[in-house]
């Protein structure tokens, strides 16, 4: 059962040695976790992840070694009370057709949606399945879980559907991006490579070939000439949209990350959600209550620093221009106001967006993000790096 498991950290690219396991295994025969699935992966991350950029990698080599490990009973599966709850909830999704929904309303505006949820919160009192007015589940309700609205409040689903949500109301962790992704990076790379700027500064580290044989032939014995070490002097802000929509752009956005930390030198980088705000962060498990204020980025950065932001920009057109409007928190200021500060302080921007281009026209909020952005929005493909690189060089 756990030697396949272990095989799965080495492919996940998790350095495990056979002291850890060896420690791992002494601890389940102790009974330090006991037989929980749970327990055992606490202890396992505990025992043998290293750096916390494991994290992720063990977490998918985990759940591909034990998913489904707990099966329910064959004299349980009468009994509809013994189906796991996330069966019963999937079952209890709201299918509709394209007219069923084109004939669903939206509250009209952001703060009348706020007030319909106040009320709602304020006079409800129980469970409600399949209506269009409480909070509930499989209905056409604005409040609710896996059901459908225009302009809904997404509350208690662990994932979007229709892409549709105003608000979240749950909590969600999102992982950071593996910068260790190097398939499909080389051609990424040789686009980025537009962007370098070189410079000689610093001490003089490196040796300079074509001077030493020049002032060897004219000395008439060896004379090392060294010279500065050459260095990319390009500045290089990344802002990481992360979560959601995102999740379906998770491979290509890996692989800008990963060939963005090999080609720059001097690149900082931070994650949203969805648009940009008054904070930034810099660790997804700790984006709640580790972030850095957007304003302090804006006055530590220079003006010559070239800032790359990176999201579908698929959004409720109220998270970019309606205070309050942010998907997972209440923003004192609309996303709009912050983009457009980041257009002023930093002239060399863009923006890349994983969704092909014929389909931007279909989105109101990217069509809204391209206009703040003064047509430099740009697919995130190759054609669309190189043009990105000239732009920015």
């Amino acid at each position: 059962m756990f030697l396949p498991f272990l095989d799965a950290l080495r492919r996940h690219g998790v350095p495990v040695s056979l002291r850890e396991w060896l420690d791992l295994m002494g601890a389940m025969q102790a009974g330090v976790a006991g037989w929980s699935v749970d327990d055992f992966h606490t202890l396992g991350r505990a025992v043998l992840v290293k750096d916390e950029r494991h994290i992720d990698r063990y977490d998918r080599a985990f759940a591909e070694s034990f998913a489904g490990l707990e099966t329910i009973p064959v004299e349980a599966l009468v009994s509809e009370a013994a189906l796991p709850r996330e069966w019963l909830e999937k079952l209890a999704e709201k299918l509709l057709t394209d007219e069923e929904r084109a004939a669903v309303q939206g509250a009209g505006s952001f703060e009348a949606l706020m007030e319909k949820l106040r009320q709602r919160l304020a006079e409800q009192k129980g469970r409600h399945q399949g209506g269009s007015k409480w909070i509930g589940t499989a209905g056409t309700s604005p409040f609710g879980a896996y059901g459908y609205n225009p302009e809904g409040v997404r509350i208690g689903q662990d994932e979007s559907r229709h892409r549709r949500a105003v608000k979240v109301w749950d909590k969600r962790e999102f992982r950071d991006f593996d910068d260790s992704v190097e398939l499909g990076t080389r051609n990424i790379k040789v686009a980025l490579k537009r962007l370098r700027q070189w410079a000689r500064h610093g001490a003089a580290e490196e040796l300079d070939l074509p001077a030493t044989i020049r002032a060897t032939a004219d000395h008439g014995y060896i004379d090392v000439q060294t010279r500065p070490e050459r260095r990319n002097a390009v500045k290089v802000l990344l802002l990481l949209d992360v979560g959601g929509s995102m999740d379906d752009h998770v491979r290509v956005v890996d692989e800008l990350f990963s060939a963005c930390r090999s080609e720059f030198k001097h690149l900082e980088h931070y994650y949203f959600h969805n648009c940009l705000y008054e904070a930034v962060w810099k660790d997804n498990r700790r984006r709640w209550d580790q972030t850095t204020p957007t304003w302090e980025l804006m006055h530590r950065l220079g003006r010559d620093w070239k800032v790359v932001v990176v999201g579908d920009a698929s959004m409720s057109p109220y998270e970019i221009v309606a205070p309050g409007g942010a998907n997972e928190h209440w923003n004192p200021e609309p996303g709009a106001l912050w983009l457009q500060r980041l257009t002023e302080t930093w002239p060399d921007h863009v923006w890349l967006n994983p969704v092909p281009r014929q389909h931007w026209g279909h989105t109101q909020s990217i069509r809204m993000m391209g206009q703040i952005f003064e047509n430099r929005m740009m697919p995130l493909t190759l054609e669309g790096l190189t043009q990105a690189m000239r732009v920015l060089g």
